[in-house]
């Protein structure tokens, strides 16, 4: 079970990241997390959103070059140690992590880790059988 990211490359200038921001919202578009790495000349932005292609459109209509990744999003409770236990779950089936991020719910009851691996099927495989919470985007914005 994976969801869909939209990942897309943003200058660094003021009034980028609004600009996305203001697309979005005027096309009823809600965004469950957003993340933001950046360098000197570039962004990169991660959108989980709760209507993937209709954001993808939107962008791409407003300028934006987009991509879709599939990633794979855990639910697990917002308490020390959950992260490394999940980590071990990849380490044992061999995946590499490319990327994460997390966010939770309500503090100290859930939270939300996605993930990008260097083979998505596998990480599926793996956490599913290892009995951790796997999310499809309909779970992720209930």
């Amino acid at each position: 079970m994976t969801i869909h990211q939209i990942s897309l490359f943003l200058e660094n200038k003021p009034g980028r990241l609004s600009a996305i921001c203001r697309a979005l919202t005027e096309g009823g578009v809600n965004i469950a997390s957003l993340s933001l790495a950046d360098t000197s000349e570039f962004g990169i932005v991660r959108l989980l959103v709760d209507r993937w292609e209709k954001a993808r459109d939107i962008l791409r209509g407003a300028g934006f070059g987009s991509n879709v990744r599939e990633v794979v999003a855990v639910a697990a409770p917002d308490e020390p140690g959950v992260l490394a236990k999940i980590l071990e779950t990849v380490d044992a089936a061999g995946l590499s992590v490319e990327y994460m991020y997390a966010f939770a719910v309500a503090r100290g009851t859930s939270a939300r880790l996605v993930f990008r691996f260097d083979d998505t099927e596998k990480a599926v495989a793996a956490l599913s059988a290892a009995g951790w919470k796997l999310l499809d985007e309909a779970a992720l914005f209930a």
